[in-house]
């Protein structure tokens, strides 16, 4: 069962502005990767249902997550399908992001009062997404959807919604800013976060600074 509200989950990514979203089939590299992200100040990471036996990383991620990172908000993407759903639902995920939008995915989502993500590619998409009980929606690949400026149109006619951008976003000064000031409620962020080789060199200290870098850009950017 998850641990944290709807409503905090959501609270949580719109103050912090930034959900890591990261994989790796390692559980001691998750579990190093989410606590440098902890201490850099994120309080919302998704982990991606990618690789063999990630259900088992995802087990041993949550709990570790519970004991050592207890503000940590632990969710779970690139789920395509309900069963996948409600499977990481059972073991504690706290928010469901998928590549495109599922109805089925929803409406098990918010039966649990779980908040759902999906990805979406136009305003057409974003509306279903609203209509399914999405409060977040993810604009994804966000660079190929159009990037800042999407999301600054998409506002106009639809000043309500919360965006998350996933997809050409980088951890510097130029890329989040314009994201932030156009109106972007968080942007999720994989690779160039965690770059390989900094990963296959355990320079943990390098993520939680990073982490902080981004954060203080966003908060600067939002004014």
């Amino acid at each position: 069962m998850a641990a944290f509200t709807k409503l905090q989950v959501l609270q949580a990514m719109q103050q912090t502005g930034m959900v890591p979203v990261f994989y790796h089939s390692d559980a001691e590299v998750a579990r190093q990767v989410l606590k440098a992200c902890y201490e850099g100040g994120v309080r919302a990471f998704e982990f991606t249902n990618r690789g063999d036996f990630a259900s088992e990383v995802f087990i041993d991620l949550m709990k570790f997550s519970r004991r050592e990172c207890p503000e940590m908000i632990l969710g779970i993407g690139s789920v395509v399908d309900a069963p996948t759903a409600a499977l990481y639902l059972q073991y504690g995920a706290n928010f469901v992001v998928g590549p495109y939008l599922n109805p089925e995915v929803a409406r098990l989502c918010n039966r649990h009062l779980v908040p759902y993500t999906p990805g979406c590619g136009s305003v057409t998409e974003i509306g279903e997404a609203q209509e399914l009980g999405c409060d977040l929606v993810k604009i994804f690949p966000a660079g190929n959807v159009g990037g800042p400026s999407f999301v600054k149109n998409i506002k106009a006619p639809l000043p309500w919604s919360m965006i998350m951008a996933t997809g050409a976003v980088e951890p510097t000064e130029e890329n989040l800013t314009a994201w932030m000031k156009a109106g972007t409620t968080c942007v999720g962020m994989g690779s160039k976060l965690f770059p390989k080789d900094r990963i296959a060199a355990q320079d943990w200290n390098y993520i939680t600074e990073k982490c902080r870098f981004a954060l203080d850009i966003i908060r600067q950017a939002r004014g």
